[in-house]
């Protein structure tokens, strides 16, 4: 036992040995942290470093959309405006039903007019709810010159009353669409080779001999048969925004088929889908022509359409268009009628009615009557908003231009004979503020008149754009005297005169402005009973080029790129291309 205990000694030496050592080592770091400590608490304050954070990357921002219609318009009545002066009375027929107020279930807002439509072409009277362009598309002009590129042969047709009309006339434009591969495909109306023709470009062309005529563009072919419906066609008609197999169109007189009417036409299969206009009891003028374009809210799937009547209809169309199968119809399930009665016509001294075609900025639509009364009506509310004294019949359509982000309308007026003399009277041109109705400036000309030929703008006054951006051009008929006309490019700040290209006969055709790749513009302006066609330099009025078409050319051109398009009296309908 004794030898054990000896042998155990070392081992609790070895032990106690390493306990000491640690307690040292614990000892001495408590020693270090104190001195630490205590140095850190002695030493001067530095700044904390600064740390730069690495840049963050900022997720692009969307584009600003651009403003839908005009930002901040707000029509509104001046004193010298205020509807109660001109007009008598207005009312309103939803469904058949009259009502004291209206607020539309589809809120009508139109954007600017270079929105109205992606279709490629020109597919109402001068192509959009500004009435700003009836030329689609640049020209590449080359040596100023046209070259006539075809011309067909139609007829005319006697109205109810013995009278002919024949070939194309005032307004007469032709409506030309390069329609989606996919919708014209399916129109079984066209001819194999046509619905087989990518790219194909077609005039429809709405004439006085009671048809709808179509030609291939570049050809003259016809791409399919010429649709008869037994009414003169006056007026443009329009096809659907919205690339849709839809035209639009109404007639100018009453037919040995009954009363003129309006007409909504299956382009598919070239048939009648709807009728209206006709025999309407809530007219108080019983001429129902539709010489105006219509104008399609393509959101809202509405057609707006004023009529010699008296009345703006305004119809929900139910449009179903599947264009994988051709399958098309409409279901009307709201129509809404607007009339007025304004001071003058109430005493039966001038006429009820819109003639000429209207523009709609945002949901306030714009337009002239028979009677010489301009008026501004909020198509959400069918109130009136303003009205202006435009002195006589208008057949002018009006036309928008934003300027400095304001909209201004040009507008003018006809003569009519007895009216306001037998001999001569003054015809303004006029710039007005879009918001109020108010005269921002006026300039005259002094022109004669003939019975039922009235002297005066008939025409649509074009706008500048591009290189013309300055500029409106204004078709002015019988002045100096009573055979001639002058076509008047005035200046849009003044209305000062910045040329004029005089022609030896009057006319009533709309002068349509186009431009090359590099924006310079040009102008092409047709005579009435001189049967020519003038291509001039839209900057200076220089005249470039001149052709006869033997006939009387009324009707107004529409062109698509290089290509010119107008038919006339003579019963002929041509295509000229400007190289």
């Amino acid at each position: 036992m004794e030898n054990e205990k000896k042998k155990k000694k070392p081992a609790i030496l070895a032990l106690e040995i390493v306990l000491l050592v640690l307690l040292l080592a614990v000892l001495g770091f408590i020693i270090y942290k104190a001195i630490i400590a205590n140095n850190n608490a002695n030493a001067p304050v530095e700044s904390p470093a600064v740390v730069t954070p690495e840049p963050s990357v900022e997720p692009t921002p969307e584009p600003t959309p651009e403003p839908y219609g005009i930002e901040n318009f707000n029509p509104h009545a001046v004193e010298s405006t205020m509807p109660e002066k001109l007009v008598k009375s207005t009312a309103i027929n939803v469904n058949g039903e009259n009502v004291e107020n209206y607020i539309s279930p589809y809120e009508i807002n139109f954007d600017v007019g270079s929105k109205y439509t992606d279709v490629e072409g020109i597919v109402t009277f001068r192509g959009n709810n500004f009435r700003t362009s009836a030329a689609y598309g640049t020209a590449n002009v080359v040596n100023g010159k046209f070259s006539t590129v075809w011309t067909n042969s139609i007829g005319g047709l006697s109205d109810a009353n013995g009278n002919y009309w024949s070939g194309n006339g005032w307004v007469g434009q032709p409506l030309i669409v390069r329609w989606p591969d996919a919708t014209r495909k399916n129109i079984t109306a066209m001819y194999d080779w046509a619905r087989q023709q990518d790219g194909l470009v077609e005039v429809i062309y709405a004439s006085m001999d009671g048809y709808i005529h179509f030609y291939e563009l570049e050809s003259g072919k016809t791409t399919r048969d010429a649709m008869f419906v037994g009414y003169t066609f006056k007026g443009a008609g329009a096809l659907d925004p919205r690339g849709y197999p839809i035209m639009y169109v109404g007639s100018g007189v009453h037919s040995v088929n009954g009363r003129s009417r309006s007409f909504i036409i299956n382009l598919i299969d070239n048939t009648v889908m709807y009728e209206f206009g006709h025999n309407d009891g809530f007219a108080d003028r019983g001429f129902s022509a539709f010489d105006s374009s219509p104008l399609v809210s393509a959101e809202t799937d509405q057609l707006i359409y004023p009529g010699e009547n008296g009345v703006l209809y305004i119809i929900h169309l139910n449009t179903n268009y599947n264009e994988a199968t051709g399958e098309l119809s409409i279901n009307p399930d709201n129509v809404v009628k607007w009339k007025y009665m304004g001071v003058r016509s109430s005493g039966g001294s001038y006429w009820l009615g819109m003639e000429d075609s209207a523009v709609i900025i945002n949901h306030y639509l714009f337009i002239g009557d028979n009677g010489g009364l301009f008026m501004c009506l909020d198509l959400n509310t069918l109130e009136l908003v303003w009205a202006q004294d435009i002195l006589d019949d208008s057949n002018c359509t009006p036309v928008v231009s934003v300027e400095d982000g304001h909209p201004y309308i040009y507008m003018s007026t006809s003569f009519h004979y007895g009216w306001r003399s037998y001999t001569t009277a003054a015809i303004p041109i006029w710039k007005l503020d879009a918001e109020t109705g108010e005269i921002v400036w006026q300039t005259d000309y002094t022109c004669y008149t003939v019975s039922d030929l009235s002297g005066g703008v008939q025409g649509t006054i074009a706008v500048g754009k591009n290189e013309l951006d300055d500029l409106i051009f204004v078709p002015i008929a019988r002045t100096p005297n009573a055979s001639s006309g002058v076509l008047a490019a005035l200046y849009k700040e003044t209305g000062e005169v910045a040329w004029e290209k005089q022609t030896s006969m009057y006319s009533w055709s709309s002068p349509v402005d186009f431009y090359d790749d590099n924006g310079k513009g040009y102008i092409v302006f047709c005579e009435s009973l001189g049967y020519r066609m003038y291509l001039l330099d839209g900057r200076t009025g220089e005249e470039l080029d001149c052709v006869n078409l033997g006939g009387n050319i009324e009707a107004s051109p529409a062109m698509f790129e290089d290509y010119v398009v107008v038919g006339h009296r003579g019963q002929r309908i041509y295509c000229l291309q400007v190289g």
